[in-house]
């Protein structure tokens, strides 16, 4: 059984629907949300297969899907999901932990051309599960496929562990980047944009 996530033992209760309701309340002011859905667009063939892994509410999995790509959108807190299928459908929507994470027993048996990371979901793991959680979405992983995550450097996870915990997943860093706009990465950098490749 999978081990609490820190969004679950960090966060008030209440925080999920808080969650939910600020970036609703984003999206109805026309804040730009997408930034990460965008970039990942412009690095994968048109109709690809696309894993939101740790997807929240929705929205990156929404705007891929409605670019015309195959889009699964999993969370481990079933009411993002609920808000999810509430409020973007066309993509399917499942409740999966990332650590147990085996899509092909819910009928999704094809690897995925990317696997989105964000909103600092790495760092919102259960405590030492970060490898598992890797090696879990390397298996999902087309063989030319990618992973691209980005998290604050700031909680619980160091980069150097980061790094550490994707080798022994059998991944490689390919580029990073301190923002989702692609700004390089430097050593004063608070947050850090991966992308991993398989290692062989």
């Amino acid at each position: 059984m999978a081990r609490p996530t820190r969004w679950q033992t960090e966060t008030q209760p209440g925080h999920s629907q808080w969650y939910i309701e600020r970036f609703r309340g984003m999206a109805a002011d026309g804040t730009d949300l997408v930034g990460e859905a965008r970039l990942v667009d412009a690095m994968v063939p048109r109709q690809a297969r696309i894993l939101d892994a740790g997807c929240g509410p929705g929205r990156h999995a929404s705007y891929l899907h409605a670019c015309g790509h195959a889009v699964v959108g999993v969370d481990a807190d079933p009411a993002l999901i609920a808000a999810a299928r509430d409020d973007h459908p066309g993509p399917r929507w499942l409740v999966v932990d990332l650590a147990d994470l085996d899509l092909a027993a819910a009928g999704e048996t094809e690897p995925f051309d990317a696997i989105l990371v964000a909103g600092n979901v790495m760092v919102f793991l259960a405590p030492e599960t970060e490898e598992d959680v890797l090696r879990r979405l390397r298996a999902h992983l087309a063989p030319e496929g990618f992973v691209i995550t980005g998290f604050h450097l700031d909680r619980h996870l160091t980069l150097p562990a980061f790094d550490a915990a994707a080798a022994a997943a059998g991944l490689r860093v390919e580029h990073r980047f301190a923002t989702w706009d692609l700004r390089a990465f430097h050593d004063g950098a608070d947050f850090a944009v991966t992308v991993l490749r398989h290692r062989d």
